[in-house]
């Protein structure tokens, strides 16, 4: 088996911890190989609170998934979210010293090279940079300048910003995991990528995952990311609660939840009894359902509305802004019963469930198509399809490379020894100084 086709997804979430080994089969599509999951124990809201225990989680993790795949797994992509995430838009330029020559890549490279010097917060990191529409001299509204003639180039970006400290947390629990650390992708851009079709993308759509320990929410307008954000509130959240307001541990909290939970409390009668077996010999306790599900509701309504804030940020309200083809609600949190229900009532916005089965083969079984699993299924084909780019991008300099005269291939050697160091996306530069840092820091 070429093991160039296939990549490896690790989602570090709070409530547990995802290998996935998944290859691209020759119909552009991604099959699963295998899958690991254990419980994750040193992850608090998305950031790591204890290495040792988080190290052991993913560990675990990538055992069972090499034992599914029976493959041996040696480098991962992870997902990152967290509250120490942020985003903010920024514009720029550049002036280029050849107008007569066509904008190209390494121009497109050069204006991005420039926002990441943008100076942060102390302990902030950019983690990408993500163009949203170019000028090119005065005019507006390009989506795809190479190719053209122009002195100016600006550009207006999104930019996702972290805490370093948060973000090498993670790569050191990847690396003392014996793992390589071959990419680093926003978690709601990863889940995107699973669950919505290109259509969505186009007409406007905001993606809203519900993990365990964070919310995370990705707006997508004309086929471009417009606004990400990561709500420190998840699933967890609403158990916590329901272990307060009913006086239950943390485990029969759960079970309520997911077995008779609901977040529409008219749905439930009130003679409607669950009854949960006492601790140690006590007496059982009987709860009814239309509590449960108030108690559920007051905290969702609470989630989603922050969510909505975000997306009235955007400007959603706009008409241009404007997102047709609503809400896609995607990870463990969004089976809780009538969440669509609720959703739709409170935003007005069409809502459906995200289903990471986009791009998946047609013979993935059922559980893998969950969304509990969309975060893990965006990242295999995040790293799936970065190789692709990768390697298409290498056969079209050989193919250019055998067609050229001798004086232009003297003439593309010397453009080679300065282009390279242009070319390679600013991502991958990063992922490289920070694995330079973490095997400094050994």
């Amino acid at each position: 088996m070429e093991k160039e086709n296939i990549a490896v997804g690790l989602d570090i979430g709070t409530t547990k911890i995802v290998a996935m080994v998944g290859k691209q089969n020759e119909y552009g599509k991604m099959e699963i190989l295998g899958i690991g999951k254990s419980k994750s124990l040193g992850v608090h809201r998305g950031v790591v609170n204890n290495i040792t225990q988080t190290i052991q989680s993913i560990q675990q993790a990538v055992q069972d998934a090499e034992t599914a795949s029976g493959m041996k797994i040696e480098e991962v992509v992870v997902g990152i979210a967290g509250q120490h995430i942020r985003s903010l838009q920024h514009s720029d330029y550049i002036t280029r010293s050849n107008s007569d020559e066509v904008i190209d890549e390494a121009d497109i490279d050069r204006l991005c090279n420039q926002v990441h010097k943008l100076v942060m917060l102390p302990g902030e990191e950019i983690i990408h940079v993500l163009p949203q529409d170019f000028k090119v001299d005065g005019q507006a509204e390009i989506k795809e300048p190479i190719g053209m003639y122009g002195g100016r180039l600006e550009a207006n970006f999104h930019v996702v910003v972290g805490q370093v400290a948060s973000i090498k947390n993670i790569g050191r629990c990847v690396k003392s995991s014996d793992l390589e650390l071959s990419g680093i992708t926003l978690e709601p851009l990863a889940s995107a990528n699973a669950v919505l079709s290109r259509e969505e993308k186009e007409a406007g759509v905001a993606l809203i995952d519900i993990g365990g320990g964070t919310t995370d929410l990705a707006i997508f307008k004309d086929g471009i990311i417009r606004h990400t954000a990561v709500i420190p509130f998840g699933g967890n959240v609403i158990t916590e609660d329901i272990k307060e307001g009913c006086s239950i541990i943390e485990k029969q909290a759960e079970l309520l939840k997911i077995k008779f939970g609901s977040a529409w409390p008219g749905e439930n009668k009130d003679n409607e009894i669950v009854s949960i077996p006492g601790l140690r010999g006590r007496e059982p306790k009987e709860i009814t359902l239309k509590n449960l599900s108030k108690i559920i509701h007051a905290r969702v309504v609470e989630i989603i509305e922050q969510v909505y804030l975000e997306i009235k940020n955007y400007g959603h309200e706009e008409q241009k802004k404007k997102l047709i083809a609503g809400i896609v609600l995607t990870g463990g949190g969004s089976q809780l019963q009538h969440l669509k229900q609720l959703v739709e009532y409170i935003t007005g916005m069409d809502t459906r469930i995200g289903y990471p089965n986009e791009h998946l083969a047609g013979d993935s079984d059922s559980e893998t198509t969950s969304p509990m699993y969309a975060t893990a299924v965006g990242l295999v084909l995040n790293s799936l399809e970065t190789r692709e780019r990768a390697k298409s991008k290498h056969k079209a300099y050989e193919a250019a490379e055998s067609e050229a005269t001798p004086q232009e291939m003297e003439a593309s050697e010397n453009e080679e020894a300065q282009a390279p160091k242009e070319r390679k996306r600013f991502f991958d530069k990063w992922a490289e100084k920070f694995k330079e840092f973490l095997d400094n820091a050994e």
